[in-house]
C-alpha cells in the first residue's frame, strides 16, 4: 500500500491505495469524483484527461501515487465557485459541443489546457490539440465551435461540414 497525498479541485485529499492503483480510479473510487470518465483504459480515448499541476494528463496512465504532492483539477473543479459553468463549460452548452455526454470532461479539460497556452487558437489548432480525444456522437464541429466562442472569438467563422 502507498499512502497518496494531493490536491484535488483546491481541497486537499489522501489515501492508502496498491502501488498500482491509476489516478483515474482513485478519483473515481478513493473520491468520488466520477466526472473523470475511463472509455478505453488504453490512452486512446481522452475521456480521462485531468490537469495535473496545470498540465493536461489522461489519468488511465498516470498512477495515483505518480500524482503524490500534485495539484489536480478534475471537470468538478472547473465551475465557477459559485455552482455555475465555467466560460468553457457554457461555451460547450451553447453551442451544442456534446450529445451523450461522455467524452465531455475530457474535451473541456483538453480544451481548457490548451486555452491556457493559445489565448486565441484556429479552428486548425483546436482541431490538432484534441486529436487525442475522440467523440463517437458529434463529428467535433460543435466542439471546436464551443472553443472558439470560449476564447472570445466568432464561432460562426467556420463552415459546416
Amino acid at each position: 500500500m502507498v499512502d497518496v497525498t494531493l490536491s484535488v479541485n483546491g481541497k486537499e485529499a489522501s489515501a492508502d491505495v496498491e502501488g498500482r492503483t491509476l489516478l483515474s480510479t482513485f478519483l473515481r473510487e478513493e473520491l468520488k469524483l466520477t466526472g473523470t470518465h475511463v472509455g478505453c483504459d488504453t490512452s486512446q480515448c481522452g475521456a480521462c484527461v485531468v490537469h495535473v499541476n496545470g498540465k493536461a494528463v489522461k489519468a488511465c496512465t498516470m498512477l495515483a501515487a505518480e500524482a503524490n504532492g500534485a495539484e489536480v483539477q478534475t471537470i468538478e473543479g472547473m465551475a465557477n465557485a459559485d455552482g455555475s459553468l465555467s466560460v468553457l463549460q457554457q461555451a460547450f452548452q451553447d453551442h451544442h459541443g456534446l450529445q451523450c455526454g461522455f467524452c465531455t470532461p475530457g474535451m473541456v479539460m483538453s480544451a481548457a489546457a490548451l486555452l491556457a497556452e493559445t489565448a486565441s487558437p484556429s479552428e486548425q489548432e483546436i482541431r490538432e490539440y484534441l486529436e487525442g480525444n475522440i467523440c463517437r456522437c458529434t463529428g467535433y464541429h460543435n466542439i471546436v465551435k464551443a472553443i472558439l466562442a470560449a476564447s472570445g472569438q466568432d464561432a460562426q467563422q467556420i463552415a459546416a461540414e
